[in-house]
């Protein structure tokens, strides 16, 4: 196993339970793994304590750093993810399967084992300068948070912005996290010249919420804070309500949407909650340890929208869901959003001619 996984001194899996600062209760086997054990208590004590749940940053010396993508329901077609796990353990969170090709869990090992980009600006600036790249906006925080808080030391988001300004191309990112403002320079720069634009996600205002579903993110009050300084330095910033959560956040939408509304931001989305593959056990096992009476409502609602089954991977769909439930969430947010004052707004469209490649040839002399 990569890196070793959050289990107990004798191999087994540890057992599902609230852990401070965690937002899994265990770790789920993955979906590759042949050969799988289970933590029994034996009376012995011998489960260990705490401190094997610490983080640990682990290199992860990639030779590509750009992703590229066909997904017609998604305003991009390319990313760059500078982390691979994150630490803000966001239980239902999409990413998290992505742990199993590491032979890892999608559960604490995801949040506790951490892959950092290496040599991340010489990747980045190899692959800018290739004769056959085609500049277009390059999407940071689809998978996994770049403000997460890998990010105060190993800086990886920071060189690949540098990169990005010092080459004028145009960036979109997502984070919760308030350390994004650590690169307001480089922001403001690229803002100046329509080359970027930020949503912040706000989940809940709710902090006793916030702290049971996303353990280890920004206080809500400092999104909402984060929010308000970019815009008002000229970055422009939307939201993202994500997920909303049918019995869990829902009753939220309309306060969330006129927070941000105030805050600053010139737009806000939401997307309803997605449980694919390893997501869906770990996400009802956290039900069960926090909401345990409405553990069954929840999922019996998220069903619904799924035409009943816990996840569906359609296109179009897959964001929004379908049925009556999802209609239901859809017009509340429609009504949120009229209700805050929120105009019609177009995808900002950010510019892709002012893109220099890092080695400053003249493309168009390529030509002849």
């Amino acid at each position: 196993m990569i890196g070793g996984g959050a289990k107990n001194e004798v191999g087994g899996e540890k057992s599902s339970r609230v852990r401070k600062g965690r937002g899994s209760g265990s770790n789920v086997p993955g979906r590759y793994v042949d050969a799988v054990s289970e933590y029994e208590d034996d009376g012995w004590n011998t489960e260990p304590d705490e401190e094997s749940l610490d983080t640990v940053y682990l290199p992860d010396g990639t030779r590509k750093l750009i992703t590229t993508n066909q997904s017609p329901d998604i305003p991009f077609s390319q990313s760059i993810n500078p982390y691979k796990g994150c630490e803000h353990g966001c239980i239902y969170c999409f990413a998290r399967p992505t742990h199993t090709y590491l032979d890892l869990s999608a559960g604490l090992d995801f949040e506790t084992r951490i892959f950092y980009k290496t040599n991340a600006a010489n990747l980045l600036r190899k692959e800018l300068d290739r004769k056959a790249y085609e500049c277009s906006v390059l999407a940071m925080g689809t998978n996994t948070d770049p403000y997460q808080p890998a990010e105060k030391s190993h800086r990886v988001m920071r060189e690949i912005l540098e990169t990005l300004a010092a080459c004028r191309h145009p960036v979109s990112i997502v984070t919760k996290g308030a350390l994004i403002l650590r690169d307001l320079d480089l922001l403001t720069e690229l803002a100046e010249q329509n080359l970027v634009s930020v949503h912040v996600s706000v989940t809940t205002l709710s902090r006793e919420l916030k702290t049971r579903l996303e353990p280890r993110t920004a206080d809500p009050f400092a999104r909402l804070r984060t929010i308000r300084r970019l815009s008002e330095a000229g970055v422009p910033t939307g939201a993202m309500v994500a997920p909303v959560i049918p019995f869990i956040n829902d009753h939220e939408m309309d306060d969330i949407v006129a927070a941000v509304h105030d805050a600053g931001a010139r737009d806000a989305r939401y997307i309803l909650l997605r449980l694919p593959l390893e997501v869906a056990p770990l996400f009802e096992e956290w039900l069960k340890n926090h909401y345990p009476l409405k553990a069954d409502r929840v999922m019996s609602a998220v069903r619904s929208t799924r035409g009943g089954k816990t996840y569906q991977s359609g296109w179009h769909t897959r964001m929004r869901g379908q049925g009556e439930m999802a209609n239901l969430i859809a017009a509340r947010f429609a009504g949120a959003r009229k209700k805050a004052g929120f105009d019609d707004v177009e995808d900002l469209e950010l510019r892709t001619d002012l893109f220099v490649p890092p080695s400053g040839r003249d493309t168009q002399a390529d030509l002849f």
